[in-house]
């Protein structure tokens, strides 16, 4: 069985999340020590609310050095997409920097924050394998990404002017987007995850 880490650290649908998980035959520990990310075969970094607040909670916890050294596969979830990169406008936080980039507030939206469903426009990569095209998915956000190096960047969307939806360096990748929020093509989204850490593992 596939082992997957979903941390808490006091901000993320940790219950949505392992259920979508589990759904693609995973075997889920929500955890909130360093020791939980040990005899698993993936992570899981969800979030909502704000960087700062929950690069806090990971350093209290003594998560950050443990997350900046797993090589393994991890998956960020809307904060926790924001959490991969060096620095966040929002309120002067340096993440944890797993991705060169920073993360910035919406510009030119017509509203903030961005709550509703939206296209995005995906490449191929193995996280998006399986998923129509025409899906949508779940946003609710102020904020997003800017990589330095545009090859990380796997997804786009649309909301008053285009902005990164899915952000990938090696086996760290993530969303802006809720998958656990997001029907059938954000549990097949999911799904790919578990497929991709099962892969790594029987490599291993």
């Amino acid at each position: 069985m596939t082992q997957i880490a979903v941390i808490d650290h006091g901000a993320g649908n940790l219950v949505s999340i392992a259920q979508g998980l589990e759904r693609a035959g995973a075997v889920v520990e929500v955890t909130a020590t360093p020791d939980g990310l040990s005899n698993v075969d993936g992570v899981v970094l969800p979030g909502v609310g704000t960087t700062g607040a929950a690069m806090d909670r990971l350093i209290a916890a003594g998560m950050v050095e443990p997350l900046r050294s797993w090589k393994g596969p991890l998956l960020g979830i809307c904060v926790g997409l924001q959490l991969f990169f060096e620095h966040s406008e929002e309120d002067g936080t340096d993440a944890l920097g797993l991705i060169p980039g920073r993360v910035a507030r919406l510009e030119g939206a017509p509203l903030l924050p961005h709550i509703g469903w939206n296209d995005v426009a995906f490449n191929a990569d193995p996280l998006f394998a399986g998923i129509d095209p025409a899906a949508t998915f779940y946003f609710v956000h102020s904020y997003a990404v800017v990589p330095h190096d545009e090859r990380t960047v796997i997804a786009r969307t649309h909301y008053g002017r285009p902005f990164v939806a899915a952000a990938r360096a090696g086996n760290r990748v993530g969303v802006q987007f809720h998958p656990e929020r997001s029907g059938q093509a954000g549990l097949r989204m999911l799904a790919n995850f578990v497929a991709a850490c099962a892969e790594e593992a029987h490599a291993a």
